[in-house]
């Protein structure tokens, strides 16, 4: 029940993200808040799945954490340069001690990789560490707007 709660408030805080991105000026804000919308749609799918909304299906599974691997690995390079726009959720800090997000998008690029896809029990079983990386980095380093 812990990984539901967890995926449940992950979910709930993107879900404004896509409203955020009207009036957004800058591309490279607009690049990153991008990727942030098809990590939540990514993870949309697997938390659908692991909390029954919609039938398990590995395939569907598999894609959605190949996704979120590859969209984890492109952060660093989205959020090298520090760059600003109002609507921007990006906290500061993320520059300020850039190798700890660095790691924060490492680690959720393993959750992603090391995410058992081949059944609904696997699914859930490795799905908080998941919802966690996601957590542990917005935390520290999104704006609740």
């Amino acid at each position: 029940m812990k990984f539901t709660k967890l995926l449940t408030v992950f979910c709930i805080g993107l879900g404004g993200a896509a409203l955020a991105h009207g009036g957004v000026k800058n591309e490279a804000v607009m690049a990153r808040m991008n990727l942030m919308t098809e990590i939540k749609e990514a993870m949309a799918v697997l938390g659908e799945m692991a909390k029954g909304k919609t039938p398990f299906d590995a395939q569907q599974a598999n894609r959605a954490s190949a996704a979120l691997a590859s969209h984890a690995a492109k952060m660093p390079a989205l959020f090298e340069t520090p760059a600003s726009d109002p609507k921007s959720e990006a906290r500061p800090d993320i520059w300020l001690d850039w190798p700890d997000f660095v790691a924060k998008a490492s680690d959720m690029e393993k959750a992603a990789t090391g995410l058992d896809t081949q059944s609904l029990d696997r699914l859930r079983a490795g799905i908080g560490a998941l919802g966690g990386s996601c957590s542990a980095c917005h935390k520290i380093y999104r704006i609740e707007k």
